[in-house]
């Protein structure tokens, strides 16, 4: 992968305005799942019942994100996140209107569509600005506006939705994206799509076995944490008996281990890219553990919810792993990572609600993230016995 001839300033505001849109991209994706009671009361629907937004967000992740990518092959990258974050602009602000609980769920299927495409062009781009061995650490830092975003902006939308209601933490949303949008208009480089990019050669990543296993690591072994965070509200005053008001504080921590958890890896991911996935799961396993025996006190949840947050790192590891597999069919491939990952987003929330719904209470949350991050840890474990079974063969 070439390096363009670009100042390091430039390359840095460049990855500081995509950086906003995961900023953007963050916020609604954890805020909507932090203020579920919220808009569940207001729509009249309970709890379980009103992740269905959520998990309806995801589902347009996991639609959008190979859809735009393909078929927006020939689009040059810049044009492409301008469009992207303005489309995630009108769905927010839809989401803020919502008059009823189905078109809630509409609107923020139509939110979640440019979510998986503009991470995975901005990765591109982002990594496309730094070194061969420094692409995982370029690829965080534009997902730090989404882990920056669980410290500030998740908090700052939840107290917003606390204060004066729920639908103005879609209205912040709506105007991130589109300061996004102007951001990446402004420092995007201006460059033309090439000239060989079509669909069908996007679409060969889906004729790569290393691909798919690095989705489904991403998919099963990332469903562990979303089963926990988008119950943690209601966990929080149902178990733990803490205010409501101490809600942003430990949103804000777990927004803190994100952040290490991302960066840690990632620097990581640049010396030992497989080894750093393997045991960013194997933390979750662990932290997930801990959760359903911590809940009982706000002293004991914390450090806890710290803990699983930093399982959040393993997003720009499996982002540059496809960059290694993918071939030529980069875009697909980087937007399908995002894909995997709302995947994630609707599966553990679903298997959690389940859980819950089956009276096995708020703690049993927990369990269900234990069982899909060691479900992604035994994928890890094929696709490093895949890798070596090829080496084996190419060194036949």
């Amino acid at each position: 992968m070439s390096v363009p001839a670009r100042s390091a300033p430039s390359a840095a505001l460049v990855q500081l305005a995509l950086a906003l849109g995961g900023f953007a991209i963050g916020t609604t994706e954890f805020a909507s799942m932090s203020l579920l009671p919220d808009f569940a009361r207001a729509l009249g629907v309970d709890e379980p019942t009103a992740g269905h937004a959520i998990s309806a967000y995801a589902l347009g992740v996991v639609v959008g994100a190979p859809v735009i990518a393909v078929l927006a092959a020939r689009i040059a990258r810049r044009t492409l996140l301008v469009g992207l974050m303005v489309l995630f602009a009108i769905g927010n602000g839809l989401s803020a209107l919502s008059p009823n609980f189905e078109t809630m769920v509409i609107f923020r299927f139509l939110s979640g569509l440019p979510h998986g495409a503009y991470f995975g062009v901005a990765a591109l781009v982002a990594a496309s600005l730094a070194a061969p061995d420094k692409r995982a650490s370029a690829v965080a830092r534009v997902m730090i506006g989404l882990t920056v975003a669980t410290i500030v902006g998740v908090p700052l939308a939840n107290a917003v939705g606390q204060w004066i209601g729920w639908r103005w933490g879609f209205v912040i949303v709506s105007a991130l994206a589109t300061l996004t949008a102007v951001s990446v208009f402004l420092l995007a480089p201006r460059e033309p799509a090439p000239k060989d990019a079509s669909p069908l050669r996007e679409l060969s990543a889906l004729a790569s076995r290393r691909v798919w296993l690095t989705l489904g690591i991403g998919a099963i072994g990332f469903g562990g944490m979303f089963a926990v965070y988008t119950y943690l509200a209601s966990t929080l005053v149902e178990v733990t008996h803490a205010s409501p008001a101490a809600l942003p504080g430990v949103l804000m921590v777990f927004g803190l281990g994100m952040t290490a958890g991302t960066l840690v890896c990632a620097w990581a991911a640049d010396r030992a890219l497989m080894p750093a996935v393997g045991a960013i799961l194997l933390w979750s396993v662990a932290s997930l553990a801990l959760y359903p025996m911590a809940v009982g006190s706000l002293w004991t949840l914390v450090p806890v919810v710290f803990l699983i947050g930093c399982g959040g790192g393993l997003g720009a590891a499996l982002q540059t792993r496809l960059m290694d597999v993918a071939g030529e069919a980069q875009t697909l491939a980087a937007a399908l990572n995002h894909s995997a990952f709302n995947t994630a987003n609707a599966l553990g929330p679903w298997l959690a609600g389940l859980a819950v719904s089956a009276g096995f209470g708020w703690r049993s949350t927990g369990w269900v993230g234990c069982a899909l991050a060691a479900g992604g840890f035994v994928i890890w474990a094929i696709a490093v016995w895949d890798d070596r079974r090829e080496r084996a063969l190419a060194a036949a």
